[in-house]
């Protein structure tokens, strides 16, 4: 196995104030205005939402510094079996999953429903990072260094596409993209692979997007398109968004004086559609000082990405932020009709039980990635070292 080197060894005191703080107080930050509202659309009640919300952001919380804590040997050597693991989930979501809203995508567990596309996230994540952590700089741009990342990528990609979950699939893609490029994919293969990509967009136009995508994603794309497509259907959820969070103003109605959420027009409003209550109680301010807090966020992760010295936590680290940038993005763009409804929640502020935690355990790592930067890696262990 891989291991990682340091030169003091240090205890958890040690760790504990190394914790990058900035980080935490921002992430803590997001939660509390996750649960402040949660309770506001919840018409001024802990229940349902604001209270679970809170609950799981705090076992999130402590579970985050526990993931902090442990070396970066640890998580390399369940990276793989994670990944493995998370795969197994999904093939169980195909064979019996509970079905909601149409789309099956969760387990029941009990008392619990569990998401496997969301652990699959950050198993996706650690499988690359530690395949690209072994492999040699000069065989990146290889068959032997593409195409086991692509399967990878392609196996979960598969199974979350006929949930059917093409918002998480995007996602996914878009991770393992940014993680592969990190990884030191030489520019004439990304230029190439973007012409291929590039015929491939003009030979949809010919050929007719109709044929290639099914009839409820055809919809979302003419509802895109056109604002005045089947107002009281498709276009209801993005119409309704649209004027609540336009209501807002530049300051908002106040906390608890939302009136779309209050009188039932704001659809999905514990969840995707989230920001556009928080925009019509706090306005275009509210909106603001949300999205800087995520800019701050991912800003922090790219500093800690640059600062590690090890292959495995540089490349796991902008994987993760790349993942939660993508959340935001997508969330923020579908609720503002820049994007088409792909049904992707804002973390730590949209209602979800198994995003919280995936996201939280997610920050874990990276946090763990900060204490560790100046970890020395060994190489060159293999795809099952």
């Amino acid at each position: 196995m891989a291991v990682f080197r340091e030169s003091v060894p240090r205890g958890l005191p040690d760790k504990m104030m190394e914790l990058n703080w900035t980080l935490v107080l921002l992430l803590v930050l997001l939660g509390a205005a996750g649960v402040g509202m949660l309770y506001s659309v919840g018409g001024g009640s802990w229940e349902p939402w604001a209270i679970n919300h809170a609950i799981r952001f705090a076992l999130g919380f402590v579970g985050m510094i526990v993931i902090a804590m442990f070396p970066p040997r640890f998580w390399m050597g369940l990276a793989y079996p994670v990944y493995v693991g998370a795969l197994v989930l999904l093939v169980l979501v195909e064979i019996g999953g509970v079905t909601i809203n149409g789309a099956q995508r969760w387990i029941d567990l009990g008392p619990i429903r569990l998401q496997p596309a969301e652990i699959m996230k950050l198993a996706l994540v650690l499988a690359l990072a530690r395949f690209y952590h072994d492999l040699p700089d000069e065989k990146v741009t290889t068959i032997s260094g593409l195409l086991p990342p692509l399967m990878i990528i392609g196996l979960p990609a598969i199974l979350i596409v006929s949930q059917p979950d093409l918002g998480t699939t995007l996602l996914l893609a878009a991770t393992g993209v940014m993680v592969i490029f990190m990884a030191g994919l030489s520019w004439w293969f990304i230029l190439a692979v973007a012409g291929v990509g590039l015929a491939g967009v003009i030979g949809i136009g010919f050929y007719g997007l109709e044929n290639i995508l099914a009839e409820y994603q055809m919809d979302r794309v003419h509802a895109f398109l056109n604002p005045d497509f089947d107002p009281l259907g498709i276009n209801y959820h993005p119409n309704q968004a649209m004027i609540t969070l336009g209501s807002g103003g530049m300051t908002g109605k106040g906390f608890l004086e939302g009136t779309q959420s209050k009188l039932g027009y704001l659809p999905e409003m514990q969840t995707d559609y989230i920001f556009t209550a928080l925009g019509e109680e706090f306005g275009f301010v509210g909106g603001i000082a949300v999205l800087a807090v995520n800019a701050l966020i991912m800003a922090q992760g790219v500093i800690i990405a640059i600062s590690c010295k090890s292959p495995f936590l540089r490349l796991m680290t902008i994987g993760i932020i790349t993942t939660y940038a993508s959340y935001v993005f997508i969330n923020i763009g579908m609720v503002s009709r820049l994007l088409p409804v792909v049904g992707v929640p804002l973390p730590l502020i949209s209602y979800g039980g198994t995003v919280v935690l995936a996201v939280m355990a997610g920050f874990g790592l990276i946090l763990g990635a900060h204490i560790h930067r100046n970890a020395e890696p060994a190489r060159g262990a293999g795809l099952f070292g």
